[in-house]
């Protein structure tokens, strides 16, 4: 008889295969679940060594699997950054980064992040001089709350050489004032031009933001993530750092890696060819189309509101992006593409659509991230080209709702943030975060696709859009682990699987939906083993 190494009961167990808990017991055998069932089903797995647990009504789920992340830069905002999602004013954030530079002296670069001028009472843009008062003599740069905009200080444009003869860089613009002089607020791509240098840290510093991850993600019930291309941002990612952990033992998350789809074939090869692993395991390629509502770079199909003059525009020229994803998806590459505007969600269907009737079609499982604002007739088109929407439901709790009312048409408002018509349509949604740009907090993600709460937690944004609780937490693990061709290995409980499961120190499906962001994660199991345990269950048989 096999014995277990783990048998692990519960009056609420959440399958995935369902829509409800169920009693069951799982047994885990190395790292793998080898047999689910009734209590009684399972008592003859349990041996003289096996770890028994039993949960009472904590429902036991799979692991969450965040579809979309930005592994090293959420964890630079999370652990090194000062946080000023919370801030009104320039004169407040300004305050907090000065409080916050005093507590790190050896620092040499100081980041923040979260800011948001929409929020403020003023609700213009900041600029350096607010930043100059009060750190004027080492850089400074602080990333806004969608990641597409940054303020910097004085001392960081003179270490970058950005003057106000500099050249605004493809797809990126240095603001200036109305006499000319930079004000310190740099918008897409020219946020490299001070992000690149603040970012190059020596391996030991991008060590310890790496293990800060691994020990959040396993706190939080995060036992996979996919790692997706963040621009210059990647100047913090370490891929041999990974593999280290990886050969070591020492990853707790498993990792799908996406780096920039830009024409490099033969080095996205070298790299599908050397990430492997059932932990570390390169899986496709990412790009962005184009930036953000807020900004005015969303690619839209109509020119904003308040900003006639332009619709957006892509990031790379049409043709640019057409032949890297031709000869990415002739090679066998997913590809996923940020896109939030209705311009950018038809271009990436429309450049999916094309190398489908080009390479022929294949299952190559394409996504399209974000999805914010999307016209009614390219809805049913997911489906016709297999296409999966990977959508962060908090994003919509991001700002308040005018950010995106006043800037686009009255009449697309019901198919701005859709949810439950793109899972509908598609067939398969998978959820994640966006992490840094929300937290990685997988529950807060449920709760906002269950309420469709928006910024002020009292609205509900586009109600018919609200998931049940079943689908949010599959979207979260089994559509997420789809979306990753990992659905035979993760994303349910199911005897065979990899043995990547989680306890939640409640069952959301028994408590008011208002109290789900509360629930805290008591166990997480990744690949057999126990990674956090918060749990007084284990009992000694």
């Amino acid at each position: 008889m096999v014995f277990a190494d783990k048998v692990i009961s519960s009056e609420a167990v959440f399958t995935g295969l369902e829509s409800e808990p169920k009693p069951a017991s799982l047994a885990i055998k190395g790292n793998k679940m080898i047999a689910i069932g009734t209590k009684e089903d399972i008592r003859s797995f349990i041996g003289p060594e096996t770890e028994v647990y039993d949960f009472g009504n904590q429902l036991i789920m799979s692991g969450f699997h965040d579809a979309h992340l930005h592994l090293m830069f959420g964890s630079l905002f999370t652990h090194a950054s000062v946080d000023l999602s919370k801030v009104r004013s320039a004169e407040e954030a300004a305050t907090l980064v000065q409080q916050f530079a005093d507590e790190k002296q050896e620092d040499e670069w100081i980041f923040g992040y979260g800011w948001d001028q929409t929020n403020w009472g003023v609700k213009e843009f900041p600029n350096r001089f607010h930043l100059d008062e009060v750190i004027p003599d080492r850089p400074t740069i602080l990333f806004h709350a969608e990641g597409h905009y940054t303020w910097v200080n004085t001392k960081a444009l003179e270490v970058a050489g950005i003057t106000r003869q500099t050249a605004d860089p493809a797809y990126g613009m240095i603001e200036k004032d109305e006499e000319g002089q930079i004000t310190g607020i740099l918008i897409e791509t020219a946020t490299n031009l001070v992000a690149d240098i603040a970012l190059a840290m020596p391996e030991e510093k991008q060590r310890e933001l790496f293990e800060a991850f691994l020990q959040q993600a396993a706190r939080l019930g995060v036992t996979s993530v996919n790692d997706l291309y963040a621009s210059s941002f990647d100047r913090l990612k370490n891929w041999n750092l990974y593999k280290t952990f990886d050969e070591t033992g020492q990853l707790t998350t498993r990792i799908h890696l996406y780096p920039a789809l830009n024409g490099e074939i033969e080095q996205a090869k070298a790299m599908r060819d050397t990430f492997t692993s059932e932990k570390l395991k390169f899986t496709g390629l990412k790009q962005f189309i184009d930036g953000v509502v807020t900004g005015h770079t969303a690619y839209m199909l109509d020119p904003y509101l308040d900003r006639p003059e332009t619709q957006g525009s892509p990031a790379f020229p049409e043709e640019t992006i057409r032949d890297w994803v031709l000869a990415a998806d002739k090679e066998g590459f997913q590809i996923r593409f940020h896109s939030i505007g209705d311009g950018a969600v038809r271009l990436g269907l429309n450049l999916f659509e094309k190398a489908q009737k080009i390479n022929g079609k294949r299952d190559a499982r394409h996504a399209l991230e974000h999805i914010e604002v999307i016209h009614p007739t390219d809805i049913p088109r997911f489906k016709e080209i297999g296409v999966i929407p990977s959508i962060q439901p908090s994003h919509l709790a991001l700002m308040p709702i005018e950010s995106h009312t006043l800037r686009v048409q009255k009449e697309k408002e019901p198919y701005v943030y859709l949810c439950k018509t793109l899972q509908d349509a598609a067939g398969q949604i998978a959820f994640g975060t966006d992490y840094p740009i929300t937290t990685l907090a997988p529950l807060k993600e449920i709760y906002y696709a269950v309420t469709r709460k928006d910024f002020t937690n009292e609205e509900v944004w586009n109600k018919k859009e609200q998931l049940t609780l079943a689908d949010a937490l599959k979207a979260y693990t089994k559509g997420a682990a789809y979306s990753s061709f990992r659905e035979k290995e993760l994303g349910t409980l199911e005897e065979g699987k990899l043995a990547d499961l989680i306890v939640l120190d409640q069952n959301p499906f028994d408590i008011p939906v208002a109290q789900i962001p509360a629930i805290q994660v008591a166990l997480t199991i990744m690949d057999g083993d126990v990674v956090f345990d918060r749990s007084d269950q284990y009992v000694n048989m």
